[in-house]
């Protein structure tokens, strides 16, 4: 399956704990940067532009070292924000190494899978942060209904193979981290919640777009997927239905 092009929170006390010690703008400046550099990724075109900007040290021990006393100079919110996108980066590659090679439908539903996990960890989110009382009802709702999808889709897998894909997306984590942190330098409001949202269900949309058009998928298992792209698009539109009240 292609790769599409694709569309839990920072601790609030740790970030105002940040700003009281740093007292200045550089830490202001410093987090808009790091905002910036994970937002530039995020409009990468691939997984694999990404990590090809990640470059590894000759030496571990001496790149150690000299991190170590940079690292203690970062104002919190920089640690927060460097902690969770490295955490997502590594975790990513550690995935990608243990993992088998599939192929055929099995390797269609591991791809898709990981974009249907990143939907019910997004909906998650927004339950979390939401303080619309309406609004949070219908991102449990979501929730629900894309852990149903993942179910649905682990069942075929393990027909295909025996193995269940429980991870998530790279560019879903970091996308999920900057909003994060961006929530706790500006401030998280409803709509920059469910503006998140109508953005991971354009990711979405694609990905089921794309393990249709690969032609890998047949009988039961296409029913299921198409009635999974058309579910996505009825919540897409609702979603910027209630984007146009806000």
């Amino acid at each position: 399956m292609k790769q599409p092009k694709q569309p839990t929170s920072a601790g609030n006390d740790s970030f105002n704990a940040g700003r009281s010690n740093s007292g200045n703008a550089s830490n202001t400046n410093g987090a808009a940067d790091l905002l910036n550099q994970a937002k530039q990724w995020l409009n990468k075109g691939s997984m694999g532009d990404m990590i090809t900007q990640i470059q590894l040290p000759q030496s571990f021990k001496d790149a150690g070292t000299g991190a170590l006393s940079k690292v203690n100079k970062l104002s919190t919110t920089q640690k927060v924000v460097g902690g969770a996108l490295l955490a997502a980066g590594v975790g990513y590659l550690a995935v990608r190494n243990r993992k088998p090679k599939s192929t055929g439908q099995a390797a269609t539903l591991h791809e898709l899978l990981l974009f249907v996990n990143d939907r019910i960890e997004g909906y998650q989110r927004a339950v979390d942060e939401s303080q619309d009382t309406q609004l949070q009802g219908y991102y449990k709702q979501l929730v629900s209904q894309s852990q149903k999808f993942a179910t649905r889709l682990n069942t075929f897998l393990r027909q295909q193979e025996g193995t269940e894909e429980s991870g998530t997306t790279v560019k879903g984590k970091l996308y999920r981290a900057w909003m994060d942190t961006k929530a706790a330098v500006t401030g998280a409001d409803e709509k920059a919640i469910l503006g998140s949202n109508i953005h991971g269900e354009e990711w979405a949309i694609k990905a089921y777009e794309e393990a249709l058009s690969d032609n890998t998928l047949t009988g039961p298992l296409r029913l299921e997927v198409e009635r999974q792209y058309a579910q996505s698009q009825k919540t897409y539109k609702e979603l910027q239905k209630m984007d146009g009240k806000l």
